[in-house]
């Protein structure tokens, strides 16, 4: 019998109870990553099906925003580094680029994400954040489930694309 998702499997340790729904999430979209990548054969990881994405770009753009996300919710601007890299998320020659590459930047993203989650504390939950560069107003919550949310929507998508394709 399946494990039940991780929103089932109890408290993940050490992570404020008020971002327990975040962590939750991101493990999840972890567990997924690891059951589906592999299965992708090489030629598919940046094949496109009609005007869809590559499953490459929905992991590379889901490690890439969770990095901005967590930026923001830092209350720092975004590095020319991380612009560059938004700006070259589709770019199938630029590393990381096999399943391989993919899970393990991934993998370091989301453990990256927990490391922050755990540091974050109730009280500042509410702290105003500015996204972007037009300052658009959040909070160091919205930042943190957005980044959680946006995540399981582009390993949803990647998981739905490898099924369409026939990997799984």
């Amino acid at each position: 019998m399946a494990e039940p998702e991780m929103w089932l499997r109890g408290a993940v340790p050490d992570v404020p109870a008020l971002f327990q729904p975040v962590a939750h999430s991101l493990l999840q979209c972890l567990e997924e990553v690891r059951e589906t990548l592999p299965a992708v054969p090489p030629n598919e990881i940046w094949a496109r099906r009609g005007d869809s994405a590559a499953v490459g770009y929905h992991v590379r753009h889901a490690i890439g925003s969770l990095d901005r996300l967590l930026t923001y919710a830092r209350g720092e601007p975004l590095s020319a580094e991380q612009l560059a890299t938004m700006r070259a998320e589709s770019d199938a020659s630029l590393a990381p680029r096999t399943a391989g590459e993919l899970m393990v930047a991934f993998e370091r993203a989301v453990h990256g994400a927990l490391e922050q989650v755990k540091g974050t504390t109730d009280s500042s939950a509410f702290a105003h954040r500015a996204v972007g560069r037009e300052l658009l107003p959040s909070t160091v919550m919205g930042l943190l489930f957005h980044a959680a949310e946006h995540t399981q929507r582009h390993v949803g998508q990647m998981t739905t694309l490898v099924r369409v394709a026939g990997s799984l």
